[in-house]
């Protein structure tokens, strides 16, 4: 008898320790842990840059004066951003780009959601030598904003004609971007202008003005002798400025390439 006893307490089962534990909690209880398990596991499952396309478009007022984006987008100071996903890096034809994104592309370097993030973080640390003045964008949150946007409207909106200058509209300076303006006499012009800006593109700290089309380059220079930009040096340098003056740097910053 005894050993019936002692035998039936050796080979009695034992619950596991995760079922003992398992079966403390309310059913109710274990029901709403695995809901919230499974609603965490829904988030994290999905795209990591399905960020605020509005607050996206917002953050990317600052972008507007360099890069068109969108119904009828042309290249400007900068590369226009239709088809951007997807696109070998420094490879639109007929845009003047620095020869270290076009070496970036040549290494392989494709816009997609990830290399975006790392450019817009801190451009001049992931393509040195670009000519993209931007210092970078701190926060990951305005990132992934601005990312969401530019899919959004670069999927939504194809170029028409990217590489075609836009024609010259009714607008300040548009007399100037009617003239042919004088290379050489833009050269003549200039000494005051590389005192600040590099002849090489590079844009340390100053903007570069190298390579930039016609339109754009006069645009800028109208704006700032109407104080619509309020840069002082600008303001004083543009102010006895005319419009052969104006259209003569134009075609002499626009002739040379980035380094």
């Amino acid at each position: 008898m005894r050993l019936q006893i002692y035998t039936q307490a050796i080979w009695r089962p034992r619950v596991p320790s995760s079922n003992r534990v398992r079966s403390s909690f309310p059913q109710t209880t274990r029901a709403l842990i695995f809901a919230g398990l499974t609603a965490i596991g829904a988030l994290t499952s999905g795209s990591t840059f399905a960020g605020d396309i509005q607050q996206g478009e917002k953050l990317y007022k600052a972008c507007k004066a360099c890069h068109q984006i969108g119904e009828g987008a042309r290249n400007g100071v900068g590369p226009h951003l239709d088809g951007l996903f997807g696109r070998v890096a420094g490879s639109i034809d007929g845009f003047k780009y620095s020869n270290a994104m076009k070496a970036k592309g040549e290494d392989g370097l494709v816009w997609d959601e990830a290399s975006l993030d790392q450019y817009l973080a801190k451009p001049r640390a992931f393509v040195p030598g670009t000519r993209m003045s931007y210092l970078g964008m701190k926060k990951p949150e305005d990132r992934t904003a601005i990312i969401a946007y530019l899919k959004a409207q670069s999927v939504a909106a194809p170029s028409v004609d990217p590489t075609a200058a836009a024609p010259a509209r009714a607008e300040i300076g548009s007399a100037a971007m009617q003239i042919e303006g004088d290379a050489e006499y833009g050269e003549y012009l200039s000494s005051e202008c590389v005192t600040c800006h590099q002849l090489s593109g590079h844009a340390d700290g100053i903007p570069s003005i190298v390579g930039w089309p016609n339109e754009a380059f006069i645009r800028a220079l109208f704006e700032y002798k109407s104080n619509i930009r309020t840069n002082q040096v600008m303001q004083n340098m543009t102010l006895n400025l005319g419009n052969e003056e104006i259209a003569a740097l134009a075609a002499y910053f626009g002739s040379l390439d980035p380094k």
